[in-house]
């Protein structure tokens, strides 16, 4: 057989593992899971929303808190992070002009030395909420809305389950072109790093939290010492669930019903941001690791189209038949998200595209590492997990967070 043969092999035997052996990621059934019964006495809930310059978004996401249909005491804080678009301002005038849920709007300053912004948010809205001795704190990013019933679903499920850590994927905004073709392949890679159903299992296979919509018990989250133990970490809602995995917490992870990200990214250049600034730190800075990612993801992604129409144009008959089914089970397993997404299904065969410009993004997060500007957001650039402090450098203020974190 041909060198094209071998290579169109080799990627239709990955994508059988995929299919059958990574705990069938592409399935997109695990969501909150309904409580064996209601709770007796609900137990009382800080909210905290780390916000920086979030005026834009506040209108549309902050309502949604203050309206919650939750049966207990519970009550909204948010963290002011050095906004210069009047934020707080905002969320007071929204919460005067609202009602509902109790909000307080706090300011902690510029992060100390070893902190990322998010994390420096989090621990002063944390501290200020363990006063209220609450039994859960929601930990949820100013651009995301919740459905009136969502924290009482939340809680329901954490206490009906014995769950520590409950975490919802957002679902994300998909109304221009490229959120079309980038956002569900985003949640699609994500679930394929990190099983759903291997986070939740009782033995569980992988850990990992979506950092938009986190429910987090505070006993568990005193013992797993948090915010304080994950301070550095760029991409924050994996270390947290590391952090509360080995304090001995339960996670459970899925795909969200009754939350949205109301975040627009209408253009590649949003999009390409959003990604390539912790692409690289997802694979701790390594070289070595970047050059197996982008060869995995030409293996993966790339050959089955590419051997295809070579094996097609060379009348390769092995390399053609092994391409094409390959991209046939690619295209397979990617439906599902798009059905969840509520997308043509006409988009699932365009995946390795969408796929080519993932790898290009990794590849400019690590260019643009080793030029110096790291993770960068909202006019905060931060180094390494071990470096001493942020960086007050000058960002584009048009760069955006990550879909799952605003660091």
């Amino acid at each position: 057989m041909s060198l094209l043969a071998w290579i169109a092999i080799g990627s239709l035997t990955v994508w059988g593992w995929l299919l059958l052996g990574q705990g069938w990621f592409w399935r997109t059934d695990q969501r909150l899971p309904a409580p064996r019964a209601a709770p007796e006495r609900w137990p009382r809930v800080v909210v905290v929303v780390p916000a920086r310059d979030e005026a834009e978004v506040l209108p549309l996401s902050l309502p949604s808190l203050l309206a919650q249909d939750y049966p207990g005491p519970a009550e909204v804080i948010l963290v002011d992070d050095g906004s210069t678009d009047g934020t707080g301002r905002l969320a007071e005038e929204l919460a005067l002009a609202q009602g509902g849920l109790p909000l307080t709007v706090v300011s902690p300053g510029d992060p100390e030395a070893g902190w990322t912004g998010k994390l420096w948010a989090l621990r002063h809205g944390t501290a200020l909420a363990r006063e209220r001795k609450p039994e859960f704190l929601l930990l949820t990013d100013a651009d995301i809305a919740h459905e009136p019933d969502s924290l009482r679903l939340l809680v329901a499920a954490a206490t009906g389950h014995g769950l520590d850590l409950v975490s919802q994927m957002a679902r994300l905004r998909v109304a221009s072109f490229w959120e079309r073709l980038v956002v569900p392949a985003f949640v699609y890679f994500f679930c394929q790093l990190y099983p759903f159903r291997w986070i939740n299992r009782r033995r569980p296979l992988a850990t990992a939290a979506a950092g938009g919509c986190v429910l987090l018990r505070t006993e568990t989250a005193d013992r797993a010492g948090v915010p304080e133990s994950i301070r550095q970490a760029v991409i924050d809602d994996v270390s947290l669930a590391r952090a509360v995995r080995a304090a001995g917490g339960r996670i459970w992870l899925g795909l969200a019903e009754r939350v949205d990200s109301i975040r627009p990214y209408p253009r590649l250049g949003d999009l390409w941001r959003m990604v390539s600034r912790s692409a690289y730190t997802q694979l701790r800075h390594s070289p070595l690791v970047l050059a197996g990612t982008v060869a995995g993801l030409a293996l993966v992604y790339l050959a089955p189209p590419a051997t295809l129409l070579a094996g097609l144009a060379t009348r390769d008959a092995a390399a053609a038949w092994a391409g094409g089914l390959a991209w046939a089970v690619m295209t397979g397993t990617y439906l599902p998200m798009l059905r969840y997404y509520r997308q043509p299904l006409r988009l699932a065969p365009l995946l390795p595209f969408t796929a080519l410009l993932y790898l290009l993004m990794t590849v400019d997060s690590a260019v643009q590492h080793y030029r110096g500007r790291g993770a960068a957001w909202k006019g905060r650039t931060y180094d390494r997990p071990d470096a001493d402090a942020p960086k007050s450098k000058s960002a584009p203020q048009s760069a955006f967070p990550d879909t799952g974190s605003n660091d």
